[in-house]
């Protein structure tokens, strides 16, 4: 077994999953408004040390994304917090891709920058403790799009990016997030997300990327928040049936995003999957809002009520740890 592959299989052992705390300025500066918190370094940093510092959660988490701002920071003590995730046996990873931007031409359309320069910056964040890396393509459904072309120019560029990241001993998260945006129904996400993971999984072979040494993080195949909700049971049926046809065993395990989910909506939803084995890959979850919302709401900038944040989070993590197995209930939400 190769070390990615080794890198690969730890971070999707069973129980496990990832905490996204990649957020970017722009976009942690909002989540801190909508509690009345102003966004500075300082407070970005005490926020992300809650998170990593929250005794116990290493049962549940074996991985988290950071970004740049963070994988350069520093704990209250001095204590690097790669050194911190470390010590507890979390795998740190970062964010590489440099957002998504629209796509000349293609009005509707996004197309994920960030190739340039990205062998250089692989190297510095191996360097600082990274040992996997994350980027994320954006496709929107809506009239007559996403196009072919948006979806090969984004499938294309998550291939090179994941060749430069194993290029440097760096595990490629692929990300290819049909956004929830929209009123389509659940059909119409199937269709687009199977588009999607064929064009992509056609670029990996063609950059010769060792699949077995990446991880899958995509949607799961749910309607368009203007459209009707659909059960756990029906999204659960809905994702396997696409991913069966379209992601190859060899990639060793499906981390999904949560995608504008409500908090338990994506456990349940992950729960649900999990109870439809076997099935060849670990399916698992890199969510960050829907991990961190309870947690930034019960510390609310207040330092004093970091002990109030740390059990939300760490309850939130536990429940999706036990969706790895089917294993969640309401009964255990509850019981916090």
């Amino acid at each position: 077994m190769s070390e990615l592959q080794k890198i690969a299989a730890a971070i999707v052992a069973p129980g496990k999953g990832i905490l996204a705390a990649d957020e970017s300025t722009s976009t942690i500066e909002k989540r801190f408004s909508s509690i009345g918190v102003e966004s500075t370094e300082d407070r970005r940093r005490a926020y992300r040390e809650i998170l990593f510092t929250t005794e116990g959660v290493e049962e549940f988490v074996s991985g988290v994304i950071l970004y740049d701002e963070t994988i350069r920071q520093n704990a209250s003590d001095g204590r690097p917090f790669v050194e911190i995730l470390r010590s507890k046996g979390i795998i740190p990873g970062i964010k590489t891709d440099a957002g998504a931007k629209d796509l000349a031409n293609f009005p509707g359309e996004k197309v994920t920058e960030g190739l340039d320069g990205l062998r250089e910056r692989n190297i510095e964040y191996a360097r600082l403790g990274a040992q996997f890396a994350k980027w994320r393509a954006v496709i929107t459904i809506g009239d007559g799009i996403p196009s072919d072309f948006c979806l090969s120019a984004n499938a294309h560029a998550l291939a090179r990016y994941a060749a430069l990241s194993q290029e440097t001993g760096l595990v490629p998260i692929v990300e290819p997030e049909v956004l929830m945006d929209g009123d389509h129904d659940l059909d119409a996400c199937y269709d687009v997300t199977h588009r999607a993971l064929t064009a992509l999984y056609e670029q990996l072979d063609l950059h010769k990327v060792e699949l077995a040494g990446t991880l899958l993080k995509p949607n799961m195949v749910l309607p368009g928040k203007g459209c009707r909700t659909a059960p756990p049971e029906e999204v659960a049926e809905a994702t396997i049936r696409c991913f069966k046809e379209t992601v190859p065993e060899a990639v060793p395990g499906i981390v999904f995003l949560s995608g504008g989910q409500g908090d338990e909506e994506a456990t349940a939803n992950l729960n649900a999957m999990n109870t439809l084995g076997p099935l060849p890959w670990e399916l698992s979850f890199s969510y960050g809002r829907a991990l961190q919302a309870p947690a930034l709401k019960a510390w609310g900038g207040d330092d004093a009520k970091a002990d109030l944040a740390k059990a939300a989070f760490y309850h939130r993590s536990k429940m999706n740890g036990l969706a790895r197995s089917g294993s969640w209930t309401e009964d255990a939400e509850a019981a916090i």
